[in-house]
């Protein structure tokens, strides 16, 4: 445990580590000096955000794996803990998707999709436990969104998915309390971030995807996910207001959310451009492959995306928040009653 009752991981393991969130995860934990694991399917951007894990002076374990496929994580695990040491931290990310109408996804490309989002999220998982289990420590942080409580149009395979984890995870979170484990399991659910998935998923939509404004940059999401490997204790994260107004007002009025998104959510879905005949696809093979392009951690809407987020900043200090309103409405008694 550090300070403040964090606790403080010596060695992460992030999934989907190439890019977009999990390239933000990675470049926030390097400042900290903590040993990290790097997997993904793309070599290309794995060694570039492996130079920039050193750059911060940490080391860096940059690993080619397939999450969909338990063999490959196995061995992944077993690999960092040979060569880094025992997992503290396991952060899973990484996903794939398709973006089109359901009965215009081809059988086996949702199979795909589900086996890569949330299988990878059940082998990472599996993995980590199977090494953290025996020393009765460590951390997963599972990421979410706002869309693992609220399905929209032409996300079917995404949205089954990240709906699919929060049942896992729940379960899984209940056996380890019944166990008495000290094994934390936490999630963090996004809204729309600025990530190259919108350059590089397949997509059938006839003009270029785009996030459901508004956006956010990853790295508003990255200060969330290391917020949540601190204080694994809460059972979840909201980042953004989008994600909370979301999430509540799903539980309030679905009926009223179903109409909503059926008139708006193929436009907001979609900017003004035609979509690129030639856009790269990663369902089956990695964009950033050998040879290929390093995507980073942005994609292609930083123009129109968040730095900040007023509401992740009160979730992570929610002992501020409450001090503060505490404040105001003492001072608000006391000015009524001069």
């Amino acid at each position: 445990m550090g300070r403040n009752g964090r606790r403080t991981a010596q060695v992460a393991v992030i999934t989907g580590a190439s890019a977009g969130v999990g390239r933000a995860t990675a470049r926030l934990l390097a400042r900290r000096g903590i040993s990290i694991a790097l997997l993904a399917r793309g070599r290309t951007g794995l060694d570039a955000v492996a130079e920039e894990v050193r750059a911060a002076g940490s080391q860096a374990l940059p690993v080619e794996v397939d999450m969909a496929e338990l063999d490959q994580v196995v061995a992944a695990g077993q690999r960092v803990e040979d060569q880094l040491g025992p997992i503290d931290l396991w952060i899973n990310n990484a996903f794939s998707s398709v973006f089109a109408p359901f009965l215009e996804t081809a059988p086996e490309e949702f199979r795909r999709a589900m086996e890569v989002t949330y299988l990878g999220y059940v082998h990472g998982t599996r993995v980590a436990l199977q090494h953290m289990t025996g020393r009765d420590r460590g951390t997963i942080v599972q990421i979410g969104s706002a869309l693992a409580y609220r399905g929209i149009p032409l996300q079917a395979a995404y949205c089954g998915a990240k709906h699919a984890i929060v049942g896992f995870t729940e379960s899984v979170r209940c056996e380890l309390m019944h166990d008495h484990s000290n094994i934390r399991v936490t999630m963090v659910h996004l809204p729309a971030v600025n990530t190259p998935q919108f350059s590089w998923l397949l997509s059938r939509l006839p003009r270029h995807a785009q996030p459901v404004p508004p956006i956010y940059e990853p790295e508003v999401v990255a200060r969330a996910i290391v917020a949540a490997a601190d204080r694994p204790g809460r059972r979840e994260y909201w980042v953004g207001a989008s994600t909370a107004l979301t999430i509540l007002g799903n539980r309030i009025a679905p009926g009223l959310l179903d109409r909503y998104l059926a008139r708006t959510g193929y436009d907001s879905q979609q900017t003004d451009r035609p979509a690129d005949p030639h856009q790269p696809n990663n369902l089956w093979q990695p964009a950033d492959g050998p040879g290929g392009r390093d995507y980073g951690a942005r994609g292609a809407f930083t123009g129109r995306s968040h730095e900040h987020s007023l509401q992740a900043w009160l979730s992570r200090h929610r002992l501020v928040t409450a001090a503060g309103l505490t404040g105001a409405a003492v001072g608000a008694l006391a000015w009524r009653h001069r």
